[in-house]
């Protein structure tokens, strides 16, 4: 889970992408040692410090608009990527001034682990960002230093060494990924093998579909759930969709990937025999596969589960090479009964480009939308603006990350129709959301 916040909220946020800042970043890893030396027993305590490499020239090249929103897309993959993987323990996420971010972690993690993460994160922010305000696509060159907390050792002095790693590594070519301290580091887990795990765990059909349930807003009936991936890798343990998308895209397996998902998907939902939807993910490699209308097609006929309840997502963020004709395929499934959602809706700069020419019926809202609508008039302005515009363009609107009944019942009075999140389920297994299938039916 994230950190709560222990310090003043005036100077606990970064205005510009949302995540903690400095002063955040030191309070909760004080606080974490001064735990931890009153218990011997407790996890270790991992950080890595991003930075982001011709960063300037980014500024340079297209303004500081296009470099903010940069920033903020870095912001939302870290917190993507943290969410997917770090869920046995405490993490935060800061920005420490400029281009560089820092991801810490308290949770049983061991070193190999986090040096994989580290590694993802990395691979996650080297990919391309959609054109922001019109400008051209916009590639960051990340580079990370990565820590195992000392015992008892002072935050100042984990971050100057954090620091002071990050600042040779820019001047090593090919030095991604650094220790700050040799002797800790590590072999790491070689890329290529971890290409080769993943498609033998596809052709083993290793790679699990857990379900998000989605309820109605107004009487938080279920509605349905969207297929997540989730993989238990021998020597790194859970490995979530983000870095496993990482991980397909270098083995060139994306398309191979999200077949996989759907198809175990679809076979799921056909199971459930009542009126609920299943929302599935649909990534620009499908989109630019020219034959991918008529596959899906067919696959979903196989499956048995019928077209119409069916929404496939689109995140805002990623980038589609050729907008009008990833239009005209998804038109062509959405003849077919299908509907379009628009994922992570607000979560960065908004790509407008998609709402104009995109078939789309639902925008997701990313949960940093709601996480600060009950008690932030300034949030609950955003996501009034929001819903008005969904409202203007025929749009309904998805609510993410609801946990508390606060939540619900003001996205529900501002006009949200659905949501997802800790308030009624997590993601459930394939058996977990069956036994859910069943009381939905007992109560209808």
């Amino acid at each position: 889970m994230v950190a709560r916040l222990t310090t003043n909220a005036s100077y606990s946020f970064d205005r510009l992408t949302g995540l903690g800042n400095a002063a955040f970043a030191i309070d909760v890893l004080e606080r974490w040692r001064d735990e931890a030396a009153q218990n011997d027993q407790s996890a270790p305590i991992h950080a890595t410090l991003i930075g982001l490499g011709r960063f300037d020239t980014v500024n340079l090249a297209y303004g500081e608009a296009a470099g903010d929103g940069a920033l903020a897309e870095v912001a939302r993959r870290i917190r993507l990527l943290a969410q997917d993987e770090l869920k046995q323990g405490e993490w935060i996420a800061a920005r420490i001034g400029g281009g560089q971010f820092l991801l810490a972690a308290r949770e049983a993690c061991s070193r190999e682990r986090w040096q994989w993460l580290s590694e993802a994160l990395t691979d996650v922010l080297s990919a391309p960002i959609a054109p922001i305000g019109g400008v051209g696509t916009v590639r960051l060159w990340p580079r990370s230093a990565m820590v195992r907390m000392l015992s008892g050792e002072r935050t100042e002095h984990l971050l100057d060494r954090l620091a002071a790693t990050l600042g040779k590594a820019n001047d090593k070519t090919g030095a991604r990924v650094t220790w700050a301290n040799d002797v800790y580091a590590l072999p790491g887990y070689r890329s290529a093998q971890l290409e080769a795990d993943l498609i033998a765990a596809l052709d083993r059909d290793e790679i699990e579909v857990v379900i998000q349930p989605q309820y109605d807003l107004a009487d938080c009936l279920l509605v349905g759930g969207e297929a997540l991936a989730r993989w238990q890798h021998p020597t790194l343990g859970l490995i979530g969709a983000t870095a496993m998308f990482a991980i397909a895209e270098r083995a060139e397996h994306v398309a191979h990937l999200s077949r996989h998902i759907a198809q175990r998907a679809l076979a799921l939902a056909a199971q459930w025999g009542s009126d609920l939807r299943l929302s599935l993910n649909i990534t620009p490699d499908d989109l630019s596969n020219s034959g991918f209308v008529r596959e899906f097609l067919a696959m979903v006929a196989n499956s048995g589960f019928p077209a119409e309840r069916l929404t496939l997502e689109i995140t805002e963020h990623v980038l589609l090479n050729d907008l009008e004709e990833a239009a005209g395929k998804l038109s062509q499934l959405r003849g077919t009964g299908m509907r379009i959602a628009l994922d992570d809706f607000g979560s960065g700069f908004c790509n407008f480009g998609y709402l104009k020419l995109l078939p789309l019926d639902y925008l997701k809202l990313d949960k940093s939308m709601i996480e600060g609508v009950t008690d932030n008039p300034r949030d609950l302005a955003v996501l009034r603006a929001i819903v008005a515009l969904a409202d203007a363009l025929g749009l309904k609107v998805v609510a993410e990350g609801v946990e508390t009944e606060e939540q619900r019942a003001l996205a529900l009075a501002e006009g949200c129709l659905l949501f997802q999140g800790f308030l009624c389920s997590p993601a459930l297994s394939a058996t977990e959301f069956l036994r859910l299938v069943g009381k939905h039916a007992a109560n209808r």
